[in-house]
């Protein structure tokens, strides 16, 4: 019996299709991934979020109310009464500097979390929350690194430039606030510049586990080509988002200004008053955290991507995913993470044919150990309609000559013809017959030819 290959289903579709998309695909795909594994994505970030601006909300009241306490211990004007109030004012800034880093570090560790769920969402993958922080774990550390340098990067950038315009507003007014615009309008040029090129960094570190210095320069060479789609993207996410927050905290601003002249009118139960402001206040903080984690996610989703839209058009990575899905689909086990594979390599896609023209032909490949047939020449242009093709002049054709017989043995002479006697029935040359010719005697059928 003949065995046949078992059949097996098509491979189920990702968030995005398998080869090389545009810009809208990446803007719309971008929220679709939220419905992908809303519990992984959208859980995860609000819940690490909501807990990070509690802890940093309660540390930093409770340093300020704890430092600034102190001052009701020392009349008001005195030495330690000034003392006091700089170094509570120190105590809480400090204090909410140093959570406000640990509150980024948790943003960039649940960007990280993102950028690796989307990445199996492309090749049609639903991990648990424990095999995606599988992948980031072993590159935490150097995301929060890099979230680092750029932080100290942007401060000690802005802290030089604002050094540079207090000197010059010291020395000369105008020429100050001349410079220091001139600086804020440089830095919005820059930081547009700098965006998109840096905007591939986290899923660099986390898909190719790369190193931060080499992240950065990989992700310059990605986005080589694709600044103005980059920027597209991460300008349009942020402005609709930041209208969208907006949207939310105006109406609970306006409402919390209202609610202690409703709830107090007579100024008599400040206590009420105080905790419903509180109350609108905490609504609408968490619906702002609400959206700043919706947009968190889908930002970190559009980079991951423009990453593999990027890897699609100059490595290949298409056909790397491709394969991974199929021989995942056919039961493979233990295969190669298709995001390690060709990396840095450069394919040549062949050019788009025009529409209606035939695609080019290159020829069989060469079997082994013969040499490779070559592509057919060409053919010539036809001539048109009714043109014939010139061929050879045909040879005028000569008098005809006589054949060998006629010269060697000339016909004999024709006798002369005797007169006709009176007696004897005039003569006739036979129809058609030339002069000179001898004339035909005519006899009745059936007589001897005597009359």
């Amino acid at each position: 019996m003949t065995a046949y290959p078992a059949w097996t289903p098509a491979s189920r579709p990702g968030i995005v299709p398998l080869h090389p998309y545009g810009f809208g695909t990446i803007l719309g795909r971008s929220f679709v991934a939220l419905r992908h594994n809303p519990k992984v994505l959208l859980g995860f970030a609000l819940i690490v979020q909501a807990a990070a601006y509690i802890v940093l909300t309660a540390a930093v009241g409770g340093v300020a109310i704890a430092s600034f306490s102190r001052l009701d211990t020392v009349p008001i004007g005195s030495d330690d009464y000034d003392a006091i109030l700089a170094g509570s004012a120190v105590i809480t800034a400090a204090t909410a500097l140093v959570l406000g880093l640990a509150t980024g570090a948790l943003s960039v560790i649940v960007q990280g979390v993102v950028v690796s769920e989307v990445a199996h969402a492309v090749v049609a993958e639903k991990p648990s929350l424990k095999a995606v922080w599988a992948r980031v774990k072993p590159v935490v550390w150097r995301l929060i690194g890099y979230s680092a340098l750029y932080l100290v990067a942007t401060i000690v950038v802005i802290g030089v430039l604002a050094g540079i315009v207090t000197l010059l507003v010291i020395s000369v007014l105008w020429l100050g606030v001349a410079v220091g615009v001139l600086f804020v309008l440089g830095l919005i040029v820059v930081s547009l510049w700098l965006t998109p090129k840096l905007f591939l960094v986290p899923s660099v570190i986390i898909l190719e586990r790369a190193p931060i210095l080499r992240a950065i320069a990989r992700s310059w060479q990605l986005t080589r080509g694709r600044f103005w789609s980059t920027l597209g993207v991460v300008v349009i996410i942020s402005v609709a988002f930041s209208i969208v927050a907006q949207i939310i905290s105006v109406p609970f601003s306006l409402v919390a200004g209202i609610v202690p002249g409703i709830l107090a009118p007579t100024g008599e139960d400040a206590v009420g008053a105080l905790v419903g402001v509180i109350a609108l206040q905490v609504v609408g903080q968490f619906g702002i955290l609400l959206v700043q984690c919706i947009a968190l996610v889908v930002q970190s989703t559009s980079a991951v991507l423009v990453y593999v839209d990027a890897r699609m058009r100059v490595e290949a990575l298409d056909h790397d995913l491709s394969t991974y899905v199929e021989q995942r689909d056919a039961g493979g086990t233990d295969l190669v993470d298709p995001y390690l594979v060709g990396v840095g390599r450069i394919v040549e896609r062949p050019a788009p044919t025009p529409v209606g023209a035939p695609p080019a032909f290159a020829g069989y490949p060469a079997p082994t150990g013969s040499p490779a047939y070559g592509a057919p020449q060409a053919y010539g242009a036809p001539q048109p309609y009714g043109a014939a093709q010139a061929y050879g002049a045909p040879q005028a054709y000569g008098a005809p000559q006589p054949s060998r017989e006629a010269s060697a043995d000339p016909a004999p002479p024709v006798p002369p013809v005797p007169p006709a006697s009176d007696d004897a029935p005039p003569a006739r040359r036979a129809p058609g017959a030339a002069p000179g010719t001898a004339p035909t005697t005519w006899a009745a059928p059936g007589s001897s030819g005597d009359a």
